[in-house]
């Protein structure tokens, strides 16, 4: 995740631990985040608000992936 290259990232299960953390790690580094959540959209609403309060690029999503 280094360098000055901003990329987009689909964080699956963001709403809640590691996908959480991964998906506001990533738009502290400036990447464009897409949340994917299956069962939790207020908790995944919640991350994609704490993203947007600091950085701009944020996506929240309920798909299935197959």
């Amino acid at each position: 995740m280094g360098g000055n290259i901003p990329r987009s990232a689909l964080v699956t299960g963001g709403s809640r631990g590691i996908g959480r953390a991964t998906a506001i790690r990533l738009a502290a580094n400036g990447h464009r985040v897409a949340v994917n959540y299956n069962s939790h959209p207020e908790e995944a609403t919640a991350v994609v608000d704490e993203i947007r309060a600091s950085w701009r690029h944020r996506y929240c999503g309920r798909r299935e992936c197959r």
